[in-house]
């Protein structure tokens, strides 16, 4: 998907759905807790397998909106919404929120905000994810681990996260654009519809 041209201000509207995105993956953040920890017996990091869900809020309403800031409102609203709801990780919740949407807007900037192709989009979930191993890093969230856990303990996050927040948030937010419900965010080019042949 190539964005179109225009202005690249956030509007009132912009802002309002970016919001209604960020309520809906902020409960699902705090849905998500628990099934991340029916992942950990399975042993060998799998729970960082889904870690991903969490940097979805910010590359979907990108690939939606598709305009400057809006990774960042997205995950930063959405952190919130998981925290009033009482995420496990208490207001800390909030500092990943604006890290992980900061990671992701990083790539969309680097595009200059005008491809929000899959490359890209997997490319801002590989950014989450790098400032949401940081933070961990920085907690203490991260124990000593000899080389080979660390290759699988990151490995395993940046799939998960290149699965969820990048392939997953590109299809639904283009299985949405089909729809025609994102016409009255911006205007559909020539192409739009040809990005999604």
């Amino acid at each position: 998907m190539a964005t179109t041209a225009g202005n690249k201000r956030l509007k009132l509207t912009d802002i309002l759905v970016t919001i209604v995105i960020a309520v809906v993956f902020g409960v699902i953040y705090k849905i998500w807790g628990p099934t991340y920890d029916l992942m950990k017996p399975f042993g060998v990091h799998a729970e960082q397998m889904i870690y991903g869900m969490w940097f979805m809020a910010g590359t979907f309403a990108f690939v939606i909106i598709r305009k400057p800031g809006v990774a960042i409102l997205a995950e930063v609203a959405a952190s919130t919404v998981s925290a009033f709801l009482g995420s496990e990780w208490g207001m800390s919740t909030l500092v990943y929120g604006l890290l992980q949407g900061l990671g992701a807007e990083i790539f969309f900037a680097a595009f200059l905000y005008r491809k929000t192709n899959l490359f890209v989009t997997c490319l801002a979930a590989i950014g989450a994810a790098a400032a949401s191993l940081l933070l961990d890093y920085q907690y203490g969230y991260i124990d000593s681990l000899s080389a080979w856990n660390y290759t699988l303990f990151i490995g395993f996050r940046f799939i998960g996260s290149i699965l969820i927040a990048g392939v997953f948030a590109y299809y639904l937010a283009k299985a949405l654009e089909l729809t025609g419900v994102t016409r009255s965010l911006r205007p559909v080019s020539k192409q739009d519809y040809e990005a999604l042949d």
